[in-house]
Order: C-alpha cells, then structure tokens, then sequence
C-alpha cells in the first residue's frame, strides 16, 4: 500500500525550502508539495490556517500530527522519520503510480478545492517530478510549477522501484534510451492524461498548454 504522509509547502527562491528538499530526495521520502509563490491564493491561505503563519518551509506530517517550520527542524525530523520508517524508503513507488493514491488522499483537503484565477480546480490527481534541487532544468520546471500554483508530489532520482509495477502508458511514452523505471531529471509524469514527458522544453511546452 502506498502511503503519503508528508506534505511540504514552499516556494522556489527560498533556500530554507531548498534545503528541505534537498534532503527529502537525498533520503528517497516522497512529499506532496503545495506550491506557494509570492502573492499565491491557492495554498498561501492553507497553510496559515494549518499552521498559524505563512512561513516557509512548513512539513507537515499528517500520521504523526506533526507541524515544523525551520528547515534545521524539520531536516532532524526527516533524518528521524527515515530511521523509523527505513523500510518505506525502500518501497517507494513505481512512476506513475504515486500521484493517483497521493491524489486520492488529499482531494478536497489542504487547499486543493482551491480554483486559480480562471475558476479551475487543481488536476483531481498529482503531478509526478522526479527532479535533483541542484539540477537548472529541474529548478526551471519547479519554478514554472510554483506559479501555476500547481501542486505535485516531488519525487526522488534515486527512488527504487519494482520493474513490473511501472504503468504501461509509462513505459509506452519513454523513448528507447530511457529506462522508465527510473526517470532521468527532470522527468513530469501527469496521471491525469497519462503523460509522461522526458525533456525541459517538452514539459515546459506541456504544462503551458494542459494547465497555464
């Protein structure tokens, strides 16, 4: 069974955020992250009101009612959550997979019944980044994301993954020198219209068009 228990939101721009994420993809933990930019409607708002203030980062872990702002703080918690939960790390789903439970789990709460300035709904389920914090066509994928207040489960490149559990349409969208079973960075995989797009500009290109 999937679990997602870690949810971060942040914005691109703040090295206190980058630390964290840094440090959830060095320990191969999946997080569901709530994009928010500088002036953002959709999850600003959520995150005062589950924490008291619009700081950045905040995690929250659901499964331990957990609540952290400072990275030094949360990047402890993270180092003690890896150490009771090793065998997660190991687990961690197939691409493709993960947005549709994360997606599941989180409808409806933490911000996502929130619409854009067109009236639209954030897709029902989450986008997939397999993204390295160092990476500039990884970072200029987080940055178009963060201002389309777009919220995605962040994924890491040094996730393991069983070969038979990776979805057809997955497979089927990777070119012959990609191995979708481990997605090189940046990597987008969008279970909504079953989508995986392998390239900067070709994600770039896809969520301007799908959700801008």
């Amino acid at each position: 069974m999937i679990e997602i228990m870690l949810y971060l939101y942040e914005y691109e721009g703040c090295p206190f955020c980058s630390e964290v994420r840094e440090a959830l993809m060095m320990r191969v933990l999946d997080a569901v992250i709530f994009p928010c930019p500088r002036g953002g409607r959709r999850f600003r708002p959520q995150a005062e009101s589950v924490g008291g203030r619009q700081q950045f980062p905040l995690l929250v872990d659901d499964a331990s009612d957990t609540v952290l702002y400072e990275s030094d703080d949360i990047i402890a918690y993270l180092d003690r959550y890896d150490d009771r939960r090793g065998e997660r790390a190991e687990a961690s789903a197939a691409a493709g997979e993960l947005g549709v439970a994360a997606g599941a789990r989180i409808r409806g709460l933490h911000g996502m019944q929130v619409a854009d300035r067109q009236g639209r709904l954030p897709p029902e389920r989450l986008l997939e980044l397999f993204s390295r914090e160092h990476d500039a066509h990884a970072g200029a994928v987080r940055r178009l994301l963060s201002a389309l207040e777009l919220p995605f489960v962040l994924r890491s490149p040094y996730m393991r993954a069983e070969a038979d559990a990776t979805p057809g349409w997955v497979r089927r969208a990777a070119p012959d020198h990609i191995d979708a079973d481990r997605p090189p960075v940046p990597t987008l995989i969008d279970p909504n219209t079953q989508r995986a797009l392998f390239t900067p500009m070709d994600i770039a290109e896809y969520l301007k068009t799908q959700y801008a």
